[in-house]
């Protein structure tokens, strides 16, 4: 059955996948971006991989895009502090290669080849990986089952497989037993995670719960981020904070009128928004809504506060500090598509608010079903739910410290990975 799967995914799945890439490249500037990307990959590859120290090992890392590597930081970062190895980082998407490029703890950088036979094969003979690493899901069958050729370990790390996974129809379900066969070790989120690899024939001796990294990951992020002093204390002091962040058009339509009315009941209520896309268009759009009611003031006009009621912000990669000074937050995509990353804010002990489309989340359910988390379905009852925290103190604390346990009961993910690492390396 493994002959027949290998050439059905060779000669109709990878002919169809790199055609459909072409005309999407056609259209999507992304997937263009990707497709260019890889035209010198292997001159590029030969070039970084000669100037690597041959005598250590190489751990490669393999991420889908920039979220899925995140997860992979703490490992990659702890294991660089313990261990004198080189680590390869590798992408399928331009926005995880485009924006790592310069990852301080990586050794080389790049795309991951388009999965044919050739190409796996001269990528894994001119790296030479002593162990592949990778992150969640994005597995790349070539170049799993030339690596299991090869003898070199596999790695599939923050493993989930969900209830209602399309991978368990019964093809495709028996194509992916074939395919976790040729894994060396699964390690999954959970207990139930490793029931669900279980229906593909995985064995006990592939399988073992570790946790979730991305606990580690905003653990570590928010401990920089409390040295990080973005927003004057005088600014906030006496003041009840809600951070709102990753908000799309949809969250602020349910959000700024439940503000604009508890600011008439609830002394001191203050908002900081940080949009998903913080185009002048959006900024501009939360202004105008707004202009009637509170005052605001732009992130990168702080320097001219004046005790406005709403910092709007106008720039990225500062999120992860915003949540420090909050307590309440609001998690944006809850009314769009998918709710946004809940531990960000959960990390620092506050209770974390977010709209309906949770199913991607299994952080937000969990959040929710534990009482630190509050799913909100209209105006109405965001204003209900931030009035009620933001009166009663107590109830508000509860909230909050449910979170933050909740996050700190889920830490050591890391430790575990870097232990069935170290059996290998």
């Amino acid at each position: 059955m493994k002959k027949i799967w290998f050439l059905f995914y060779n000669i109709i799945i990878i002919p169809v996948l790199y055609i459909s890439l072409r005309i999407m490249g056609l259209f999507n500037a992304k997937v263009r971006r990707g497709l260019k990307g890889r035209k010198r990959i292997f001159e590029n590859i030969v070039i970084d991989a000669a100037a690597l120290n041959k005598s250590k090992k190489l751990v490669w890392f393999h991420s889908s895009s920039l979220g899925e590597f995140e997860q992979a930081k703490p490992i990659i970062e702890e294991l660089k502090k313990r261990k004198d190895i080189n680590v390869l980082v590798t992408f399928f998407s331009p926005s995880g290669f485009e924006n790592s490029r310069i990852y301080p703890y990586s050794n080389l950088v790049s795309y991951i080849p388009f999965d044919t036979v050739t190409n796996a094969e001269n990528f894994i003979n001119i790296v030479k990986p002593d162990l592949a690493v990778i992150m969640r899901y994005d597995i790349w069958p070539n170049h799993i089952w030339k690596m299991n050729k090869a003898k070199i370990p596999s790695f599939l790390v923050d493993a989930t497989m969900k209830e209602n996974s399309l991978r368990k129809i019964p093809l495709i379900k028996n194509f992916h037993e074939n395919l976790f066969n040729n894994i060396t070790r699964i390690l999954t989120v959970s207990e139930a995670d490793v029931k669900g690899f279980k229906e593909f024939g995985c064995s006990d001796k592939q399988l073992s719960v570790v946790g979730d990294t991305k606990f580690d990951r905003v653990h570590q992020k928010s401990i920089k981020a409390k040295e990080s002093k973005l927003i004057k204390e005088e600014f906030l002091k006496n003041k009840k904070v809600i951070v709102a962040g990753s908000t799309w058009s949809a969250d602020e339509d349910i959000l700024l009128p439940a503000f604009v009315k508890l600011t008439k009941y609830v002394e001191d209520v203050f908002l900081i928004i940080a949009p998903h896309e913080p185009t002048l268009l959006h900024i501009e759009g939360i202004e105008n809504e707004l202009y009637k009611f509170a005052k605001t003031i732009r992130f990168s006009h702080l320097h001219n506060y004046k005790d406005e009621k709403v910092i709007i912000v106008d720039s990225i990669g500062i999120l992860m500090t915003l949540y420090s000074y909050a307590d309440a937050a609001f998690i944006g995509g809850g009314f769009k598509y998918n709710v946004h990353n809940v531990l960000e804010a959960a990390v620092y002990g506050v209770p974390v608010l977010f709209g309906p489309k949770i199913e991607n989340s299994q952080e937000a359910k969990e959040l929710l079903k534990r009482g630190g988390g509050i799913l909100v379905k209209d105006k109405k009852d965001t204003y209900k739910q931030l009035r009620t925290l933001f009166i009663d103190e107590n109830q508000r604390k509860t909230k909050a410290d449910i979170s933050f346990n909740y996050v700190e009961e889920n830490l050591g993910a890391t430790e575990k990975i870097i232990n069935e690492i170290y059996r290998v390396i």
